[in-house]
């Protein structure tokens, strides 16, 4: 292997820490969007649904980079301080990922039969009760496949945070273009493999839980599950 080429793999994997920690930082983050605005999409309250509903219309109705722009640099003009890059990029991710969560949260919550409703109802379980026994346990077996191509497309969006210079890879591979021009596939070919790894992982840790969810809730877990390629 050229010194040339060892060089590009190790200039890229220099950004694989921040990519990584811009991925954890904001699947965590749409986690709990995803459920504070997923239940509060089936909430009684007509002010709670519709705060909810402006939230994910907004953060899934507009662009990602056009988010990021507007946080990172309008932001400061408006009140006075700079959010640092990666925070402004988990924020922004979690943000725009927890609108496209809410909606499978809620979807999940819809699709639990009516009678395991009115079953919880007959036993006498407070609402918070039913939602956190009955209804829950049974939804959150069925968010798991579409978060996991949520999650992977979260993990291709980190690409995205090399517009505010967090040297993730794709930012380390930029700045690798103008020098090593004549071995961009090597470049390129880097990232591809690093983030087609960190997809199966996300994959892996999924389906595991979907076979934990399945088991618990005393039935097999689905044959067809979401794959590495995303939505």
């Amino acid at each position: 292997m050229s010194s040339s080429v060892s060089h590009i793999i190790t200039s890229v994997l220099s950004g694989l820490t921040a990519t990584v920690v811009a991925a954890v930082g904001g699947i965590a983050l749409t986690v709990v969007l995803s459920l504070a605005a997923g239940l509060a999409l089936g909430s009684p309250s007509r002010t709670v649904r519709g705060i909810s509903r402006v939230y994910v219309e907004i953060f899934r109705g507009t662009s990602e980079v056009v988010q990021l722009f507007w946080l990172y640099f309008v932001l400061p003009v408006l009140v006075g301080f700079q959010l640092v890059p990666m925070f402004a990029g988990i924020l922004v991710l979690g943000l725009n990922h927890g609108a496209y969560g809410a909606e499978i949260v809620r979807g999940a919550v819809n699709s639990v039969p009516r009678a395991q409703f009115e079953g919880a109802v007959a036993l006498n379980l407070s609402p918070a009760q039913r939602m956190r026994r009955v209804i829950l346990p049974q939804a959150f077996a069925e968010m798991l496949p579409p978060f996991n191509n949520l999650f992977i497309q979260l993990l291709k969006s980190t690409a995205l945070l090399s517009f505010i210079a967090v040297p993730e890879m794709a930012r380390q591979g930029e700045l690798l273009r103008p020098v090593f021009g004549a071995e961009l596939g090597w470049i390129y070919g880097t990232e591809l493999v690093l983030y087609l790894l960190l997809a199966l992982l996300i994959t892996s840790g999924m389906r595991l839980l979907e076979r934990i969810a399945a088991r618990r809730l005393g039935r097999a877990p689905a044959k067809m599950t979401a794959t590495a390629g995303g939505v």
